[in-house]
């Protein structure tokens, strides 16, 4: 019998929140619980996933894998003979063989057993993938226009989440990725309250995605939030809840079988939490991490949506960062002008906001022409973002030009003040 058209395994681990590595530590738990003599690898699963039909799994791999994905093998892009073909039949029926390794079939009948009797439409898989596109889109807007218009999107995709969970009829695995959806936009909203400098509303945030992606269990989910985490936290002044927040994310990371993009992400936040503290060892120390990861990130199977924004200038940056904390400008300098280059142009708010960075250490070095002409390409390109964060360090590199007794510095707080008036930024 053919399975489902396409890379089904590959779709059903990537909703179920497994890289491939973190799949085989969940295919041999769920082993042990059923008491099943069975294992998988990284290489056979490679194959199941890239083969077209892919290998058939052995009988007692079939059992371990129905049970997990709470399916018949034959919907997972396996091509199944007849008699081991898994069928839905009554498990007291004795005049039956007993196949059945989950508990509802798919379709009208999962939605009728899993989800209760609802009046409203049923949402399938289709209009998942309508939102998936949607949100995925949400990066995209906020490292182009701002977290402004970024907020607004989102809430929008909430809403009809939100009701779609709570009104509509679907299946259990639909009603899983509308929860995971619903997670990774909080976790939006959060970073969107950091950028925003609404703290507090960030912080609620982050506690509503980590609840939400502890429901789905999705540890790589719980990851993202906690990194968020770190930066409110580190905000907030609470260096102890950043600290906690890097540790947890260390854990579930390994858990998850996590890659080195990853491991890159919270290396950084580790070096943040140091650097807030003065603890310049420590932030070496993590740096030199954030080296080793980013050399090696190139052999990552999978990245997440999350940390695909990561790169060799947010280690540049945080270096420059380390080095400003130690009142050593002159060295935070070719640190930052490495970061500005090296970003691509789909990251305009974060390269307008490193290149105001970099201005306002050019001007603690003494370099006010310099600083003020980093000022005007940042003024050349920013207006269409949308930024709070932004427009915030803008303003403080205006108050700081202020100070100088210089033509260019003058000149150069005018066109802030013009260009900032409507609060653009």
């Amino acid at each position: 019998m053919a399975g489902r058209p396409g890379n089904g395994l590959a779709g059903l681990r990537r909703e179920a929140g497994h890289t491939q590595a973190s799949f085989v530590g969940a295919f041999a738990e769920e082993a042990a619980q059923l008491g099943v003599d069975a294992s998988v690898s990284v290489r056979q699963l490679r194959r199941w996933e890239s083969e077209t039909p892919p290998p058939l799994p052995h009988p007692s791999q079939q059992v371990v894998l129905e049970a997990l994905f709470g399916m018949p093998l034959a919907e997972m892009a396996f091509d199944v003979p007849r008699h081991r073909v898994t069928v839905t039949v009554p498990i007291s029926d004795p005049e039956e063989v007993k196949r059945r390794t989950f508990v509802a079939d798919v379709g009208g009948l999962a939605a009728g057993a899993l989800v209760p009797a609802r009046s409203g439409p049923r949402v399938g898989t289709a209009d998942l993938n309508r939102l998936r596109v949607r949100l995925d889109g949400l990066y995209a807007t906020d490292h182009t226009a701002g977290s402004v218009p970024a907020m607004t999107q989102a809430l929008r995709i909430e809403d009809e989440i939100t009701g779609a969970l709570g009104a509509s009829s679907y299946t259990s695995r639909v009603g899983r990725g509308l929860q995971t959806m619903l997670a990774e936009l909080h976790g939006h909203r959060a970073w969107y309250g950091y950028d925003g400098g609404r703290i507090d509303e960030g912080r609620a945030a982050c506690m509503e995605a980590l609840a939400a992606a502890q429901l789905v269990d999705n540890q790589l989910l719980q990851v993202s939030v906690l990194e968020t985490l770190v930066l409110l936290a580190v905000k907030a002044d609470r260096v102890w809840e950043a600290a906690s927040a890097v540790e947890n994310a260390h854990r579930l990371a390994a858990r998850a079988g996590a890659g080195h993009t990853v491991h890159l992400v919270l290396a950084l936040r580790e070096a943040n939490v140091a650097t807030h503290t003065g603890d310049l060892s420590g932030a070496r120390r993590a740096l030199s991490r954030a080296v080793h990861h980013q050399g090696r990130a190139d052999s990552d199977a999978e990245v997440p949506n999350w940390a695909q924004f990561v790169g060799p200038f947010e280690v540049d940056y945080a270096t420059a960062d380390m080095y400003v904390r130690a009142e050593q400008p002159q060295r935070a300098v070719p640190f930052l002008r490495a970061a500005v280059r090296s970003m691509g142009g789909g990251l305009a708010r974060n390269s307008a906001s490193y290149r105001v960075k970099l201005a306002g250490v050019l001007l603690d070095t003494g370099e006010a022409d310099e600083a003020c002409a980093e000022m005007s390409a940042v003024l050349d390109t920013c207006g269409g973002i949308s930024s709070p964060r932004l427009l915030g360090k803008i303003r403080e590199f205006e108050r700081a030009a202020a100070r100088i007794d210089s033509t260019t510095a003058r000149e150069c707080g005018e066109r802030i003040r013009e260009t900032v008036q409507g609060g653009t930024a």
